[in-house]
């Protein structure tokens, strides 16, 4: 039985499924892998700035003209559609299984392929709120507004997203490890599993199958029952 037989059995054979998401599963949707050896992560900005200060908590709230340069020209994709591997898993859902979805992506792009449980880890470019009075925007204000997006009161507009220096969500990280402990199929899809926290969360499964499906190793692949070393959507064509 090779591999993609062996993936298809434990979907069969299992209800309650929990799919755990990185950045590879959205680089097919033509949204970049901000860690990968290409990625933004290894730019410098200006000669001066890494990314990871610029989409920090500190430089948001002292220079955001500077953070929302680089949050609109790099982590917004308006054009971006769900591809066949977030539409796969929605499917399976449909099929009657029980699919939740935590993702540390915040393309929002699991929802738009119909997944109806998903869990953001790290917040989402779809919502947006006024600091000062609560007001909600959507990704399109945010991307057509001048330097900085202002409420209609004055107050900035922050992104709900997890910027560096913030914690994550309670309520998201609970629920995630608590989906984590209760599936019996683990499907880890296009992450290094080198961020954490939220890496740490695959320690909590209790189930029957651990699947890692990325293009290169992870520290967990020991702890795998199966690892399979290619793009998730040439594996769900496989499957299909």
């Amino acid at each position: 039985m090779n591999d993609i037989e062996k993936l298809k059995e434990m979907i069969e054979t299992t209800n309650k499924i929990c799919v755990f998401t990185g950045a590879g599963i959205s680089c097919p949707s033509g949204i970049p892998d901000f860690r990968s050896a290409d990625g933004i992560y290894n730019e410098k900005i200006d000669g001066y700035y890494t990314p990871e200060q610029i989409i920090s908590h500190t430089v948001f709230v002292k220079e955001p003209e500077l953070f929302f340069s680089f949050y609109k020209s790099k982590m917004l994709y308006p054009d971006a559609k769900p591809n066949d591997a977030h539409i796969y898993f929605a499917k399976l859902e449909k099929k009657g299984k029980q699919v939740s979805v935590i993702t540390q992506n915040i393309d929002g792009l699991h929802q738009a392929a119909g997944s109806t449980d998903v869990v953001e880890l790290h917040g989402s470019v779809h919502r947006n709120h006024c600091m000062k009075c609560g007001q909600f925007y959507d990704m399109e204000y945010v991307k057509n507004s001048g330097d900085v997006p202002r409420c209609s009161c004055g107050g900035l507009v922050k992104p709900d997203v997890v910027l560096y220096e913030e914690p994550l969500d309670e309520n998201a990280t609970m629920d995630a490890i608590r989906k984590i402990s209760e599936c019996e199929t683990l499907i880890i899809i296009g992450t290094s599993l080198i961020v954490y926290p939220a890496a740490s969360y695959v320690r909590y499964f209790q189930g029957k199958n651990l699947v890692l499906i990325n293009k290169s190793s992870t520290p967990f692949d020991s702890n795998a029952d199966l690892a399979i070393y290619d793009d998730v959507v040439n594996v769900v064509h496989a499957l299909e």
